[in-house]
């Protein structure tokens, strides 16, 4: 005896889970709602099977296949349009030969003793026996009334209240002899409940209703989805579960990994290779499925999560439906009866209300809150660049697939046989990620020169010399050991302009690679020598006059990072007494928390008193930036440090101009003005810095965040740099930091951040030049509103994130936090 498995239909109910997959396809507690059905019919001996299929049919054959996986014999019969229910089975009719047959839907999952439906067939001499369920509420349905012995007297499909007449439905499971199927027109839309049966019955046709004590559940709509999740696992269908049964309710599959303080509330089930972190709490019903990753602090209650889904730190789920390959980041939330299709971005602190759909593919901006469904807008997604290069997390938003892509399109706006230089930090992520941009880049005829792991200066440095057609370097994010940053450097090592970002994101967009015929695969090489000329170059270009006289002593800390790889040869030639700290590369810890940094600091200042050391320094793990701790072992904040190198460089200069961003304290022009210097105001981004680094007559330029630049010896931030200058000029100054320091007027700026969705921003911003009236307005970056007696504000929305930030300097502290309060509240107004 064969089953015939109907699994054609579109679920557009189900919809957006079913916007790019067919509905029996839809996963039910990690198994796919049709694979629950196959192993039903294998349990009662019906491992012949022939499924019909119309809606995204490769999808299913491809999953299921012959079905050999299962221990079962599967064949398919295609529609080429919907011919109904009826009209289905009778297009798979040669594959069922002359014999009696089982008809079951692929899209509901139940129990049903099938055995026992073949029997009362048999025992009747029935025509057609129906398979019917008592439901509580019937509407969905087909009614059907039968006598005692069970033959069928009535048929109403899907009736109204007041046409109620039974709780008995049909549940789409019928027995049928194969002479069924000449009461069926071949190629032609028909349907078994509205069409066929009542013709039959009327004709006065054998046809049976088997009145089952099962577990019966249609899967036509979300709320339903859920209820099958929530009834297997509180064991009220009997089926089959994968993995282990760890505690009452709680079952986890082969591979996940659970944190042994993570919460575990049943029932609810985990599903192979997925991982929960410590402090994540997960209540009753929700359903975790393969390789799903759940970060510390998340929580989640009757929430269904379907495969290769990341949950980022503090996210709350409760009673909705995730789709496969979604990113839910950190502090999102996701209420009752939404859901989510696959390959979404629901971004930082976004809020997505209550039976909002959002469908395949779209991005739900940060800190936006959507209280309709995204169904026909646009992915809507923020600039691939942020201020760090492209940035993500590890193999959740930065795979080595999109690495390939993007080298593809930096490759594609680059000349054929034009020369990249690579580099990375210590990280292990970041060098997998440098071998797939190796590897496209040479598939794309670009030549390649692997700086393998090194500092970022060295590579912005080597490009810049090479005449290298650009670079890139690949580096953990600051602060987050989960991220990664892929910065994409100039032919000058600069980062890339505006513009060249913009067209390098038009190529990624529109995925037009270019790629080299096999004679043109260019080559991959190892430079020699280009520590050696780096610290040739820096020391023959920065001046060191009276360093080896003046007998420093400097603590330095490398932080683990690739620093390390440049000092001992580069301090080998200045001469000076180092005590140097974490000067080694550590791949498992490659950048630092804020709390770690800060400890290191404070080691750093207590080495440097107690060593009586002239000054300590501390790079960043790529050797970029630079903080300071003075003689006396306290540390010099970044705002700081900027005015103290200022003071140095514009005393030993006398002329000039220094380049420094809007968000800078006005002192720095006090500073300038003492010493005959000019400053010149820029925007805040990297690329204005390099650009104003360049620029006949300027002779420094720093960004306030411990990046300082020195255009004698290159246009981009370099701290390695900025330590060999300031040691020269510490030693001919002859005076100590902290005596720098106090000599510079304090300054009082303060800072705040107001969360801004994206589609907002512009308002805001109308409404602060609006607000500032006749006062004085500077626009180079953001809206800089100068008050009558020098106090200031600025307005900047970020470029990446959905906040709106603000500085505001005033004589003194409280006066600076009134101001800041003022224009809080304009923005905070503007938003809501």
């Amino acid at each position: 005896m064969k089953a015939v498995v109907m699994a054609g239909g579109e679920g557009t109910r189900l919809r957006p889970m079913t916007a790019n997959q067919p509905k029996p396809l839809l996963p039910v507690v990690n198994r796919p709602i049709m694979e629950h059905v196959l192993r039903l019919l294998k349990r009662h001996g019906l491992t012949e099977t022939v499924v019909t299929v119309q809606f995204l049919a490769a999808l299913i054959r491809n999953y299921f296949g012959d079905g050999e996986e299962l221990g079962m014999s599967l064949s398919y019969a295609t529609e080429e349009v919907p011919l109904g229910t009826a009209g289905s089975v009778k297009n798979a009719q040669d594959a069922l030969r002359d014999d009696r047959f089982l008809v079951i839907s692929g899209d509901a999952l139940t129990d049903i003793d099938l055995t026992d439906m073949v029997r009362f067939h048999k025992e009747n001499g029935a025509l057609v026996t129906i398979g019917l369920k008592r439901v509580p509420n019937p509407l969905e349905f087909g009614i059907i009334i039968v006598d005692e012995a069970g033959r069928i007297q009535r048929f109403l499909e899907k009736p109204t209240w007041g046409q109620v007449f039974s709780d008995t439905v049909n549940t789409g499971i019928y027995v049928m002899e194969p002479e069924i199927l000449d009461h069926v027109p071949a190629g032609e839309v028909v349907d078994w409940s509205s069409d066929v049966f009542p013709r039959l019955l009327a004709e006065g046709a054998p046809l049976y209703g088997y009145v089952a004590d099962c577990y019966w559940e249609d899967v036509g709509t979300h709320e339903s989805y859920l209820k099958a999740q929530a009834d297997m696992l509180s064991g009220k269908v009997d089926v089959e579960m994968d993995g282990f049964e760890v505690s009452p309710g709680v079952w986890i599959a082969e591979g996940a990994e659970v944190d042994s303080d993570a919460i575990l509330k049943g029932p609810l089930y985990i599903g192979d290779y997925a991982k929960v972190e410590a402090g994540v709490e997960l209540r009753e019903f929700t359903v975790l499925g393969s390789n799903v990753v759940v970060k510390e602090g998340a929580f989640l209650h009757r929430a269904v999560v379907h495969d290769n889904v990341f949950i980022g730190p503090s996210a709350n789920l409760r009673g909705c439906v995730v789709g496969k390959n979604t990113d839910v980041m950190a502090g999102a939330r996701i209420e009752e009866g939404a859901v989510i299709g696959d390959e979404c971005v629901i971004e930082s602190e976004a809020y997505v209300s209550n039976g909002v759909k959002v469908y395949p593919f779209k991005t739900i901006e940060a800190g936006a809150v959507v209280n309709t469904s995204v169904i026909w807008e646009s992915r809507g997604q923020r600039h691939l660049f942020g201020p760090r290069g492209v940035s993500g997390l590890v193999n959740v938003e930065i795979t080595p697939e999109l690495a390939v892509r993007l080298a593809s399109a930096y490759a594609t706006t680059l000349k054929k046989g034009a020369t990249v230089v690579t580099g990375r930090d210590a990280s292990r992520a970041a060098r997998t990620l440098k071998r797939a941009v190796i590897s496209a880049l040479t598939a794309s005829a670009i030549n390649v020169q692997d700086l393998q792991a090194c500092a970022l200066p060295l590579v912005r440095f080597e490009t810049a010399r090479e005449d290298a057609g650009g670079g890139i370097y690949i580096r953990t994010t600051p602060g987050d050991p989960q991220g990664v940053d892929i910065l994409f450097l100039d032919a000058d090592g600069a980062d890339l302009s505006s513009s060249a970002q913009r067209k390098l994101e038009r190529v990624f967009g529109r995925q037009e690679f270019r790629r080299a015929f096999p004679g043109e695969i260019a080559q991959l090489g190892y430079p020699a020598r280009t520590l050696e000329t780096y610290t040739r170059d820096l020391l023959s270009r920065v001046d060191q006059r009276g360093v080896r006289e003046a007998g420093l002593k400097i603590v330095l800390d490398c932080a683990g990072g690739t620093a390390s790889l440049v000092l001992p040869a580069l301090l080998g030639m200045m001469g000076v007494d180092v005590l140097t700290m974490n000067n080694r590369l550590d791949e498992a810890n490659p950048t630092e928390t804020l709390a770690e940094r800060m400890r290191d600091l404070q080691r750093l200042g207590e080495l440097v008193s107690s060593s009586r050391a002239a000054f300590g320094a501390r790079f960043d793990p790529v050797g970029e930036r630079l903080s300071l701790v003075n003689e006396n072992g306290e540390l010099i904040d970044d705002e700081r440090a900027l005015l103290v190198f200022l003071d140095l460089v514009a005393a030993e200069s006398h002329g000039g101009r220094v380049a420094l961003p809007v968000t800078t304290t006005r002192v720095a022009e006090q500073v300038c003005r003492f010493h005959g210097v000019q400053v010149e105001w820029i925007s805040t981004s990297q690329d204005a810095l390099t650009k104003a680094a360049a620029a006949p007559g300027v002779v420094f330029a720093g960004d306030g965040r411990g990046g300082f630049v020195f255009p004698e010896f290159s246009n981009t931030v370099d701290g390695i740099a900025g330590f060999v200058r300031l040691v020269g000029l510490v030693a001919r100054t002859r005076l100590t930091l902290s005596q720098i320091d106090a000599r510079i007027p304090e300054a009082h700026l303060l800072r705040r951040s107001v969360p801004t969705p994206w589609a907002a921003k512009g308002g805001v911003m109308r409404r602060v030049v609006e607000a500032a009236g006749d006062r004085t307005i500077d626009t180079t970056d953001g809206v800089r509103v100068v008050e009558g007696d020098g106090r200031w504000v600025l307005v900047l929305p970020d470029p990446a994130e959905a906040l709106t930030h603000l500085w505001a300097e005033a004589g003194d502290h409280d006066a600076a936090q009134a101001l800041l309060e003022e224009w809080a509240g304009v923005v905070e107004r503007a938003v809501s």
